[in-house]
């Protein structure tokens, strides 16, 4: 089994050398990520809550934006489709897209939209509260247009698209189905992190990666044993008629399961865990800037398990980059 992960590491790593000439669409709820670090010395005489005091505030692209985040720290060349508001929040989130080099020409300020915020308060290392400022309105049939009319000059010249939703409102089940139809038309691969509400849009995508909370609902199958996530992996598998679902399963790692193929599992990184936050959009990131690289889905998988390794050692939402993804292929994974 080891000299079997030892053989794995050295057959990832001449691909880390192709992502910076690898280009990714990703589409989907772009939001801005808000942290405000501190430290709680006491409990409110107001209310049993505890009072932080603040020490300092963060922001960072969130959501789609955080998938960008990561392809562009790891080297890719990225464009970004999606809505933001006309608001300080977009400009600073367009600000930060564009000091990352990601083409924008996709992303859309529509009228009475504001951009989607999350704020989440740190004390002690532990997230102690977190509130959202957004609107869940559907996509506005004209801005709907405008984003694929961007997206069909875009799409041909991709070598993999990340859908990546946060039902927030900008996938439509129209931009789904167009998506869907141009990728098929150009035979580039579709990689979809759903939201359980919107899984049914995503049929014929190449391959889905929801959590095993998310494949328990859809499925009605509850994934307690591995036997029961291969079960409810093939069941969405056929009905979604995609090539493959990886089901991620936090600390347990994650399965892969395939057409025509024995479902596989790869256990998680042993690493300490400190902080989840993002963790889906670092295995969507590296998994697909595996396949598009020309990775099979398990090499793609390993490559995503090796990145949500490190991504969950650092707290906020974090990145990984293309130096410390190298340095754990070249530690067999440490």
């Amino acid at each position: 089994m080891m000299k079997e992960k030892h053989s794995i590491y050295l057959e990832l790593l001449p691909y880390v050398e192709k992502f910076s000439r690898m280009r990714i669409l990703v589409v989907g709820d772009i939001m801005q990520d808000i942290f405000i670090w501190g430290q709680v010395r006491r409990i409110s005489p107001e209310a049993p809550v505890p009072v932080v005091r603040v020490e300092r505030e963060s922001a960072m692209p969130g959501g789609a934006a955080n998938v960008v985040h990561n392809l562009a720290s790891l080297g890719v060349k990225v464009s970004l489709a999606g809505v933001i508001g006309r608001d300080q929040s977009g400009d600073r989130l367009l600000s930060d897209l564009k000091r990352m080099s990601v083409d924008c020409r996709a992303v859309l300020r529509e009228p009475g939209r504001p951009t989607s915020v999350k704020t989440r308060i740190i004390a002690h290392s532990q997230q102690v509260v977190r509130f959202d400022r957004e609107v869940l309105f559907p996509l506005r049939p004209a801005s709907e247009r405008k984003i694929l009319a961007s997206m069909d000059k875009l799409i041909p010249r991709m070598h993999g698209i990340i859908i990546s939703d946060y039902a927030k409102g900008f996938i439509t089940p129209n931009l789904a189905r167009k998506v869907i139809a141009l990728v098929r038309k150009y035979r580039k691969p579709l990689m979809v992190d759903p939201k359980l509400v919107n899984l049914h849009l995503f049929r014929r995508a190449s391959v889905i990666t929801p959590n095993h909370y998310e494949a328990a609902e859809a499925t009605g199958i509850e994934p307690d044993s591995d036997p029961e996530v291969r079960k409810a992996g093939k069941r969405l598998l056929k009905e979604l008629d995609c090539q493959a679902v990886l089901i991620t399963q936090g600390e347990a790692g994650m399965t892969l399961i395939e057409r025509k193929k024995p479902a596989r599992h790869i256990p998680a990184q042993a690493r300490e865990v400190f902080d989840v936050t993002g963790a889906g959009d670092t295995v969507i990131s590296a998994f697909s800037i595996g396949v598009a690289s020309g990775m099979s889905f398990y090499l793609a998988a390993c490559l995503a398990n090796i990145a949500a390794g490190i991504a969950v050692g650092k707290l906020g939402t974090s990145v990984v980059s293309g130096r410390e993804l190298k340095d754990a292929l070249e530690n067999q994974g440490l």
